[in-house]
């Protein structure tokens, strides 16, 4: 597996998660000039390839002297773009304890590409919530604005135990978001989308209400994906905490891996039918996987946008 530039443990121990997520997102830019990654130039906002048949007009001839290749200057009413990065911050993303590994993972790719769509010129919105909106900032593009939700996102790693947040509630907040965010948008979404069976379609109708209103969206299923999804455990008896209701219980995970298996491979094929149904991208964010892989999906997305 590709080693990730920046890892959760220094993501915990650096006090500026704003400083990291430059690194990362400038470390990445050079490198998609190494990479198969073709249509994107270091200055994002300001330049597209040049398409065949096109005026010549606005062509970058210093660019062509560069690169020996054509791209013409972009202008904001055509790169502009309207993002909403949203949180789950319910309990269950504090797995697992003491590191909060699935929280600080979708804290520093949300910083990663709130960095990134500053640098493009595009207006962006934090949202976090658990079974209800707990935070939303204004539509901005401004560094003042990124380095607010910098803060933001940083206090959230400050905790020292999960909140009990009780069963998370998607649901409610999306539709919220969807007829609350007016204009055309795209709405990236983290979320490990563990929720009680009783909600499961609930999540599916705000999912199509985002679509049905136009809105794209992008979502990370953030999991453990060796633990959760796997309950790749030592087999002798374990204690297994509930985040969200405080439950405990002892078993051995050899006696219900198959069955744990099987059900959680069942709801994550349903989350990718519907996703794949509606028309929204569905990544598999594994907290062990590079923070590379979140940016490229965001730009692939991005690129079939404008």
């Amino acid at each position: 597996m590709t080693k990730r530039t920046i890892d959760l443990e220094q993501i915990r121990e650096f006090s500026n998660i704003g400083l990291l997520a430059k690194t990362l997102v400038e470390g990445f830019i050079v490198g998609l000039h190494r990479s198969p990654f073709h249509g994107f130039s270091v200055e994002f906002a300001e330049h597209r390839p040049y398409n065949t048949g096109e005026s010549t007009r606005h062509i970058d001839w210093k660019v062509y002297a560069k690169t020996d290749r054509l791209y013409t200057k972009r202008y904001d009413e055509e790169t502009n773009l309207r993002a909403y990065l949203v949180l789950d911050v319910s309990s269950s993303m504090y797995y697992p304890l003491p590191h909060f590994d699935k929280l600080t993972f979708s804290v520093m790719a949300a910083a990663s590409l709130a960095y990134l769509l500053h640098k493009q010129r595009d207006a962006f919105s934090l949202c976090t919530f658990d079974r209800q909106l707990l935070y939303q900032s204004e539509l901005k593009s401004t560094a003042t604005h990124l380095w607010q939700q910098f803060e933001q996102l940083q206090s959230l790693l400050q905790s020292k135990r999960p909140p009990l947040s009780g069963t998370t509630a998607a649901a409610p907040v999306l539709h919220t978001l969807a007829d609350k965010a007016g204009k055309r948008a795209l709405f990236i979404i983290f979320s490990d989308m563990l929720e009680h069976s009783r909600q499961v379609e609930d999540i599916f109708q705000a999912l199509q209400h985002l679509r049905h209103n136009r809105h794209e969206v992008l979502l990370f299923h953030v999991l453990d994906y060796r633990t959760e999804a796997s309950l790749d455990f030592p087999d002798q008896e374990q204690e297994f905490i509930d985040l969200e209701s405080g439950m405990r219980l002892r078993l051995n995970p050899q006696e219900v891996r198959q069955q744990y298996r099987q059900q959680m491979q069942r709801y994550v094929r349903a989350l990718k039918l519907r996703c794949g149904q509606y028309g929204i991208d569905f990544v598999e964010a594994d907290v062990r996987m590079p923070f590379e892989q979140i940016l490229k999906s965001y730009l692939m997305k991005r690129n079939k946008m404008v």
